[in-house]
Order: C-alpha cells, then sequence, then structure tokens
C-alpha cells in the first residue's frame, strides 16, 4: 500500500479501543500497539511524520499493510498486545531480553528421596515450585548452599537403588553430606530436611529456626553435644540463608522500586526488592537507548512481571506509566495479586527511586564505552538538527582578527565526535582590508569548497553539516554562499553566551536549538567551538608575531630574508638582538650586515 492508501485506510478505522499490527512487504508483523481509539492512533503514525522520533520515521518507511483487532476494552487490549508481543517479538517493540530466563526451584514431597532441581518454568505436576529466580547461577547458589546446610547430598547417586552399595564418598569425610547413601540413615529423618528446606525456600524461615532451636537445646539437655552443636550451626546458616539468599527471586518482596537512566548510547532498567523496609535484592536489564523513557518503562515493566508470575504489593516508579491501571487488573486476574504503581513526590519514597535511579545510572554508564558515548550523542545532535544523516563528519569555521589586520580563518574536523587534526585547515584571508566577519566567512567557504569541486586532495571529503561560529546572519551568509555553487548542506551558528560558551545553535532562518539541557551534545559543541576559536587564534598570532617580528629588521639595509632568519634563529627575538654586541652579530652575519643592524639599533654611539 502507498502512505496514502496507509492514511486512508487509517482514517476509516474506528473510535474504538484494539490493537493494530503494522506489518511489512513480506507480511512479518514488525510492531504491535494497543490504542484506547483505533482511528485517533494509527492515523498519526502516517500524517505529520515530521514529528515522529527517527526509530518510529524508520518504523513507517518500513509498513507495507496493517491489521487492527478490535477489543471491548482498553483492559482487554492491554491483554491482547502483552500476548502478541509476545508471540511475535516485532522488530520495533521495545522488548525485554528473554534469553536468560527467571528459573524455578522444583521439589517433591511425594517422591521417597526428594531432591532439589532447578526448571525453567512451572509445570502442572503436582511438585512445589519456589521462584522466579534472578538468574540461573543464582538458583545453582541457592541450591548449594541448602544442600551445605542441611547436609544433603550433591552427588549422581539415586536413592534408595544406591543405598549400601559404595562407600560414602568425599563429601561424607569432608563433613559436607551426612552420608544418606548409607543403610543406617533414616529415610523419616531426610524427609524432615526436606520439609524444613521447602519452609526455608518459602521464607518462612522464622518458624524454622525456633525449631531447630527447640531441637538444639532438647539435645543439650541429654547431654548430646555434638548433635546440639550441629543444630547450633545449622541455625546460624539458616538464619544468615533465610535473610540472604531467599528473596533472590523477588517473590517476597513487599516493595519493588523502578530505576530508570539513559547514557548516550544505552539505558537501564532497575528493580530493587525489598521487604520489610531492607535492601534484599536488585535485578537490571541493559537495553539500546530507547527514544521515548516513558514508552520503554511501560513496555519493559510490563514484560517483566508477566515474565517472571510474580510481583509485589507496591511498585515505586520514576515517572508515570500510561496504562498502568489496566496493567494491575491484568495482574489481579494473572496473579491472584493486587498491585498498586505509585509515582512518590516526596518523602522516603521518593528517596528510594532516586536510589534506583542511581544504580541503573552505575549499570548503564559501566555498560557504555566511549565509542557508544560519543556515537549515541551524535545521534541526539542529529535528532536535535533533524539531520537527514547520521552527522559522522562535522565541519566548524571561525575568523580571527585584531582591528581587521591579519584576519585568518580556521577549520576543524570531526569524525564519529573526535578531531580530525590530519584535516585541519587554516586561512589566511586576502585582500580585505577592514574587519568584515561575513565577507570573511564567506571568502573562506567559497575558497573551501571550491577546492572540493575540483576534488582536491584534503578537501574532497563532503562533510555532514557546518558549524559557524556567530550567529544566524552568519549561518545565511555561508549558506548563501555554497547555493551559489550549488553546494546544499545543513549549516548551523554557534551562539555564545555572557562567559563565551556556545549555549545554542541557529538555524540560517533565525530558529534556535537549544543545547543546554542536553548536557551530552552541549559538552560536545562546546568542544569543537573551543578547538575551532583556539586553532584560529593560533594562527592569527602567529602571523601577528611574524609581522611584527620581520617589520623592524626588514627595515635595515643589507638584511633580507634569509640574514633576518638567520638572526631570529639565532637569537630568537628581536629584544636578544637589539641587545647583542657587535661581535656576537658577526659570528651569525657577515661584518657588513652586523655593523648595519648594530648601528640601527645603536645610534647614539655613531
Amino acid at each position: 500500500m502507498t502512505r496514502e492508501e496507509l492514511k486512508l485506510a487509517a482514517l476509516s478505522l474506528p473510535y474504538e479501543p484494539g490493537v493494530y499490527l503494522m506489518k511489512d512487504a513480506s507480511d512479518t508483523v514488525i510492531y504491535v500497539g494497543k490504542a484506547k481509539k483505533l482511528k485517533n492512533r494509527v492515523s498519526q503514525y502516517f500524517q505529520d511524520t515530521a514529528s515522529h522520533t527517527a526509530k518510529t520515521r524508520r518504523m513507517v518507511a518500513s509498513v507495507d499493510h496493517f491489521e487492527t483487532i478490535r477489543a471491548a476494552s482498553e483492559f482487554e487490549a492491554l491483554v491482547l498486545e502483552c500476548s502478541l508481543i509476545k508471540h511475535y517479538m516485532p522488530k520495533y517493540n521495545i522488548l525485554l531480553k528473554d534469553d536468560k530466563g527467571y528459573p524455578y526451584l522444583r521439589l517433591d514431597l511425594r517422591e521417597p528421596y526428594p531432591r532439589i532441581t532447578l526448571e525453567g518454568r512451572v509445570k502442572d505436576d503436582g511438585a512445589r515450585y519456589f521462584g522466579p529466580y534472578g538468574s540461573r547461577g543464582r538458583s545453582q547458589q541457592v541450591i548449594n548452599t541448602i544442600q551445605s546446610v542441611f547436609k544433603l547430598p550433591s552427588c549422581n547417586k539415586k536413592f534408595p537403588r544406591d543405598i549400601g552399595k559404595e562407600r560414602p564418598c568425599l563429601n561424607f569425610h569432608m563433613q559436607h553430606c551426612d552420608g544418606w547413601c548409607r543403610k543406617e540413615k533414616p529415610q523419616e529423618e531426610y524427609h524432615a530436611l526436606m520439609e524444613q528446606a521447602a519452609l526455608l525456600l518459602s521464607g518462612k524461615h522464622k518458624p524454622l529456626c525456633e525449631h531447630i532451636r527447640a531441637e538444639m537445646e532438647a539435645a543439650a539437655e541429654r547431654m548430646e553435644f555434638e548433635r546440639a552443636a550441629m543444630y547450633r550451626d545449622r541455625l546460624r546458616a539458616v538464619e544468615a540463608l533465610g535473610q540472604r539468599q531467599l528473596v533472590t527471586a523477588g517473590t517476597m518482596a513487599d516493595t519493588d522500586v523502578i530505576g530508570w537512566h539513559q547514557t548516550e548510547a544505552k539505558a537501564c532498567f532497575t528493580v530493587l526488592h525489598f521487604i520489610g523496609g531492607n535492601l534484599m535484592d536488585k535485578d537490571y536489564e541493559i537495553l539500546s537507548n530507547p527514544e521515548d523513557e516513558r514508552e520503554a518503562l511501560s513496555a519493559i515493566v510490563k514484560q517483566y512481571y508477566l515474565s517472571r508470575k510474580a510481583a509485589p504489593k507496591r511498585v515505586l516508579l520514576p515517572f508515570a506509566m500510561e496504562d498502568a491501571a489496566p496493567f494491575a487488573q491484568l495482574l489481579l486476574e494473572k496473579l491472584e495479586k493486587t498491585v498498586r504503581f505509585i509515582v512518590p513526590q516526596r518523602g522516603d519514597n521518593l528517596k528510594l527511586v532516586a536510589l534506583a535511579n542511581k544504580n541503573a545510572q552505575e549499570e548503564a554508564e559501566r555498560a557504555t564505552t566511549a565509542s557508544e558515548r560519543l556515537s549515541g550523542t551524535l545521534k541526539l545532535l542529529a535528532a536535535m538538527l533533524k539531520l537527514p544523516t547520521y552527522p559522522a563528519r562535522l565541519e566548524a569555521y571561525d575568523i580571527s582578527n585584531i582591528a581587521g589586520t591579519d584576519i585568518v580563518a580556521s577549520m576543524t574536523v570531526f569524525v564519529d565526535g573526535k578531531p580530525k587534526k590530519s584535516d585541519f585547515k587554516r586561512f589566511k584571508v586576502e585582500n580585505l582590508a577592514d574587519q568584515d566577519d561575513y565577507a570573511s566567512m564567506r571568502q573562506v567557504l567559497c575558497r573551501r569548497f571550491c577546492h572540493y569541486l575540483d576534488g582536491d586532495k584534503g578537501f574532497a571529503e563532503r562533510p555532514d553539516a557546518l558549524l559557524i561560529d556567530g550567529g544566524a546572519v552568519h549561518a545565511q551568509t555561508v549558506r548563501e554562499a555554497l547555493l551559489a555553487m550549488g553546494i546544499d548542506l545543513p549549516i548551523f551558528g554557534m551562539v555564545k553566551d555572557d562567559r563565551h560558551r556556545t549555549r545554542a545553535l541557529v538555524t540560517p532562518d533565525g530558529a534556535e536549538i537549544g543545547i543546554q539541557a542536553t548536557p551530552a551534545v552541549f559538552a560536545l559543541i562546546g568542544r569543537i567551538q573551543e578547538e575551532t576559536h583556539r586553532f584560529a587564534i593560533t594562527y592569527h598570532r602567529t602571523l601577528r608575531s611574524k609581522r611584527i617580528r620581520g617589520s623592524t629588521l626588514d627595515e635595515i639595509k643589507g638584511v633580507g630574508e634569509k640574514r633576518r632568519l638567520a638572526l631570529l634563529k639565532h637569537f630568537k627575538s628581536v629584544t636578544a638582538i637589539r641587545n647583542a654586541s657587535l661581535d656576537e652579530l658577526s659570528k651569525v652575519v657577515p661584518s657588513s650586515a652586523a655593523h648595519a643592524v648594530y648601528e640601527y639599533f645603536h645610534p647614539q654611539e655613531q
């Protein structure tokens, strides 16, 4: 379908809730979304595309046709959207990486010798499942710790098949296992320990601790001190395990605090799990930098809790979720649990969100390399300036002079955000007696792009955008000069504040684009402006110094270019030449020239 046909098809949709599926020419679903009113939402994609984010523009450009499914309510649309995203995993939806999964621990107490195993999902097999846990490694750590605490077998022997067949293994001799492969170990005792492990996994470590303490005291009264010591060690281990390990699943958390942070290239979604006001665990997910943080947070929160099949009583958010109410209703149906989504405005809850955001910031910055940071900054700049392409090559220009003398210009080049000094160029402005920044800039840019049109080495690469030191008139002057040459490039003036820092960029038409609210872009443009100004002023000072030094010596009869350079090379400055004796001068230049220089600076002696 053409763009116009897509637009007409969208305008024919009803003002009803539902789900829409965007498809490409191969009939692949590339995006799934929900809408309170299908007509309003879907038609937005095919109207004013200039207001879309870059990602949305790419998606719309790939759409060949779309389908819709009407729903009875916004809630029904949300349920359907979640289901379709999970089924199709569309390219342009923000997706939670689910490859690591959320493992569970399985324990079936109906077996004669039950063991705790790691499972990828809950099955309807009558066994008890605990979790989900944050990672398989962490889940295995819980299993290992429980085996150590209760001295359960960790070997590959099958019970009761292998009981009494071989001598106990090394674990028994190292006191890591009670040797359940021995005939004298009663099955009832093994079952009792597994029931205690189930209590521990259920988060009921306090009643379990009371039970073990009672066993310890009873053994002490019977004067079975070794057994009492064993219970004592088990009690300490259970207390530590109950506080540290079991909440890795997040299922027992009463409060989850969501954090969010975006660098120039990455974003991080963080969840802090709290039980009784104590921080027990953290989950996080690194994503490629999304363009709409609210849409991203809403998508990730929904996928996070639905995939885990677990949620706390409260979820504190850094900013509001658009569909928090219908999603809470969905969790009530799926998990039979009431979950409140809260955006704190003050107090301790706001401090908890700040802590979660800080954790997200640390993880995002750790995951972002320097090159990714620069690349992300340039993408932000491209979006702010509405550039047609990624600005891999930026060229910046500045004019330097004092009272119209020694007018020079600098051209600096930044490739992928880094200065490419081998491409830096300096220009000496010609045939301008008075200070005229506009004429100077026009001359310099015309000279630069004449070289480009001629294919001259060093000028052959075409920049993606030009940054001109100055305001809208400077940018307009350059645009007019280049258009006259048949060259159309994005051109922006760099507008400075009172502290000589670039506060904004301005188009040739006078539209200002503020950059101070985006620190990464502000810092990049500031570096470009400072480097360009430094390069220009350095060249200007060099020319001015040469002119001042050369003018004095050039007035001396018998001192030409070679002798002047020889004197300056030896004495380093005109002042040193003035203070030199005749003998010292004669060692550098011929006697007649030495006499001429000495007499010029010491006329009174003659």
